[in-house]
């Protein structure tokens, strides 16, 4: 069966379809519409172990917990076995994590080995870290004896991109590095550093690394899919052509959290039924509710903006609607050019 539970170390989740950490998107807000949505666990935007270390009070908010987000997981990125490991003790003592559930900690750690954004490569994490596997390995570690010492053995995961270059695929290193040290799941996202977000995820080393991790570990470490996810069959697709174990949705949830139930009904009767305008827009002013609450409207309210133009696509005259959007200062604001358009009632 295509639609199937997931263990990673001790956690066991219902389902295989994931929310990815996506920066500047995956705050409390809108993971909680996309638990709403059917997510069967989600991720939190990267977190800078170095920040949190020297006590940034903004990186600390990037993780905390959405109503009903239980399970979830944090992921961090860093350079420096020490530094992860003060981060992963640091965000593993309750009280740290600030939220719905005072006192909770995250119940998975992911260490982000994929980014390619020069501003975290440079500082040797992200891309950098699947590029350096000797690297990996003892980031990896610290991050599994912190996780151990403090939680009960809180698992630690790892995300992973095919390589640096076309001339330096390292996926496979990489990912054994990953899984020597300890990683309870490996994520790959099959594009290289150099191809950024361009071009297509090739998804055959994916069905290779699966295969690999398979034999590697008699089938005790899951793997997870990355990369050109945008809809229902899409994830279909990357389960039945790879084998890995859970899809991990990233663009293809912006403006529209609803793709996991679409997916699951997907998977388990082969159709899926559309979501009604209204419905998406009622799911973007409930992510706008809980973002005025996190950050203040004029904020929140701002950063909404990308987010509603994402929910808007498809909707009939959605052109209109989103030249009205760029411009919404506040939560009525909106109300007001939804109700005007019938797609939103108070």
């Amino acid at each position: 069966m295509l639609y199937h539970p997931v263990c990673i170390g001790n956690v066991t989740l219902p389902g295989n379809l994931f929310l990815a950490p996506v920066a500047g998107y995956s705050d409390r807000a809108f993971r909680g519409v996309c638990r709403e949505g059917g997510a069967d666990f989600t991720y939190t935007e990267m977190v800078s172990a170095e920040a949190l270390v020297r006590g940034s009070s903004k990186t600390v908010q990037l993780m905390q917990r959405a109503p009903g987000e239980k399970p979830y997981a944090v992921q961090l990125f860093g350079g420096t076995a020490g530094v992860i490991r003060q981060a992963v003790l640091q965000i593993l003592t309750p009280g740290t994590v600030s939220g719905s559930m005072d006192g909770d900690i995250p119940d998975v750690i992911d260490i982000n080995a994929g980014c390619p954004v020069p501003k975290i490569v440079k500082t040797g994490a992200g891309s950098a870290l699947t590029r350096d596997p000797e690297r990996l390995y003892e980031v990896v570690q610290a991050a599994v004896e912190a996780a151990g010492s403090v939680a009960g053995n809180v698992p630690v995961t790892v995300k992973i991109r095919s390589g640096w270059d076309a001339a330096q695929m390292t996926w496979k290193e990489a990912a054994d590095a990953a899984v020597e040290a300890g990683a309870a799941a490996v994520t790959l996202h099959g594009r290289t550093r150099a191809q950024g977000y361009e071009g297509s995820a090739d998804w055959k080393i994916l069905e290779a690394l699966t295969a690999h991790i398979v034999s590697k570990t008699a089938g005790k470490v899951p793997v997870f899919g990355s990369g050109d996810v945008f809809s229902p069959e899409d994830a279909r697709r990357m389960l039945e052509t790879t084998g890995c174990n859970a899809v991990m949705f990233a663009r293809g949830a912006l403006g529209n959290p609803f793709i996991f139930m679409q997916t699951r009904q997907l998977l388990l009767s082969g159709s899926y039924c559309a979501i009604p305008a209204e419905t998406r827009i009622a799911a973007g002013m409930r992510e706008l509710t809980c973002l005025i609450a996190d950050v203040g409207e004029t904020a929140a309210c701002r950063q909404m903006r990308k987010r509603f133009c994402a929910y808007s696509k498809g909707i009939p005259g959605g052109g209109a609607l989103r030249s009205a959007i760029v411009s919404a200062e506040t939560a009525e604001d909106y109300e007001n050019i939804f109700i005007a358009a019938g797609v939103y009632t108070r």
